[in-house]
């Protein structure tokens, strides 16, 4: 059995600049072994070591069904991720994972899908998004709905433009403050509900971004009548050894680590601790 403390050695294989702040970097394990058993499953997560600064628990962002390499997007606000925006290609890192439990695909096949996803929260959607298009006849209509802080501040440009051109999906995004060349929605990311359909029944939501975004997108969500089951999210907290031994993570009896990140409302509604 692996050692779960254990990390494996990754080699930055690219670094992409996705904003001022946020990077997407392509790894790959150097062990063939141990790169060959990697899979996951969107939503779960790593944790990604940078030697003699410390751990930090990221989302994948990549598709399961891109082989040969894995991606994560990082957003420098601390030592590690700082640290982290400090390497270059062909540097290594350590991986720990992949860790968590990850959104539900096979279970909502045949459904109508919403996205709803907040600044740095489109990464976790990208790898479930993705993974749909690679499986797109399995779904109903496919709804995206994207809003950032500034122009500048959206992640993943290019691929946000392939989006807006595609006939199988419906397409949205905003940003709260505009700039000069911003000819698109200015708003918070909820007022884009505003421009779609959607039957609240057949439609599984599912949401990632900031704590307070997510908070309104819930409330919207229930007031359209969207059963508590039909809404999924992600919950941010501060998990340090991502395999349930510190309890950093531990709201009520779950914790975020091992029984998440992802979660259905109707699950958060039973915690003993509401977020």
């Amino acid at each position: 059995m692996d050692n779960i403390y254990l990390p494996k050695i990754a080699k930055i294989l690219g670094i992409q600049t996705e904003t001022s702040d946020v990077k997407t970097f392509v790894l790959q394990l150097k062990d063939e072994g141990a790169h060959s058993a990697f899979d996951f499953k969107p939503g779960q997560f790593v944790e990604v070591g940078v030697f003699g600064v410390g751990e930090v628990p990221i989302g994948l962002s990549s598709s399961p069904f891109q082989k040969g390499s894995f991606e994560i997007a990082v957003r420098a606000v601390g030592s590690v991720t700082n640290a982290l925006h400090q390497r270059s290609p062909g540097d290594e890192v350590g991986i720990r994972g992949p860790l968590g439990n990850s959104f539900p695909f096979e279970e909502v096949m045949g459904k109508d899908i919403l996205y709803i996803g907040g600044g740095i929260g489109l990464p976790p959607l990208r790898s479930l998004i993705n993974s749909m298009f690679e499986k797109r006849q399995d779904f109903g209509k496919i709804t995206i709905l994207y809003g950032a802080r500034t122009p500048g501040d959206r992640t993943y440009k290019k691929e946000l433009a392939q989006w807006a051109a595609r006939e199988d999906i419906e397409f949205h995004e905003t940003v709260d403050v505009g700039d000069e060349s911003w000819t698109g929605n200015v708003g918070v990311v909820t007022t884009l509900l505003k421009k779609i359909k959607v039957d609240p029944i057949r439609t599984v939501a599912f949401t990632c971004g900031p704590p307070i975004m997510i908070k309104f997108v819930i409330e919207d969500l229930l007031n359209l009548g969207f059963p508590g089951e039909n809404i999924v999210t992600t919950l941010e907290r501060y998990m340090k050894c991502g395999v349930g031994k510190c309890r950093h993570c531990c709201i009520g009896h779950k914790y975020v680590c091992l029984d998440g990140p992802i979660f259905t409302y109707q699950q958060i509604s039973e915690l003993t601790e509401r977020v």
